[in-house]
């Protein structure tokens, strides 16, 4: 929850005109995670201001009733949990979605691309937290990322 406000206030910094819905569905029956909180929080705030970009850049290419909207849910799988993070912003192209976990890949232009990159997302949630990050999107519709973490 934290990382979605941080990310959404960043947008509003930038463009107070931006307004977005947010919706949450956690599953209250996951316990805490032993993570490293500080980087797996600074990995969702990325893929989360990602998300809350492509809806407003899509903003900005609809001028008919649009509605920003991104959404986190999570689920307990046992021995996993998963967490989902969907906008309904303008997606990511077919040629880049096989480039888009590789180190300084950007589709944002100049000074827009000022994050932590997914390159070093996935080394976060991957590398140091032996989860899974797997991306679904569909161009000009919605993109959606799956994060698997283990539970211990």
């Amino acid at each position: 929850a934290q990382a979605l406000q941080l990310a959404y206030h960043s947008i509003r910094a930038k463009d107070k005109t931006f307004n977005l819905t947010i919706e949450t569905d956690y599953d209250k029956s996951i316990e805490e995670l032993d993570v490293a909180f500080s980087d797996l929080s600074r990995a969702l705030i990325n893929i989360i201001d990602n998300a809350c970009y492509a809806s407003h850049i899509k903003q900005f290419k609809i001028t008919a009733d649009f509605n920003p909207t991104v959404s986190i849910t999570t689920k307990n799988l046992g021995t996993t949990i998963e967490i989902r993070i969907h906008d309904n912003g303008i997606g990511i192209p077919q040629d880049n979605q096989q480039k888009i976990f590789l180190p300084f890949f950007t589709t944002k232009p100049p000074g827009q691309g000022t994050g932590l990159g997914l390159s070093i997302t996935h080394d976060i949630i991957v590398g140091q937290h032996r989860g899974n990050l797997e991306v679904q999107t569909e161009p000009g519709n919605y993109t959606e990322f799956i994060i698997t973490l283990p539970k211990s």
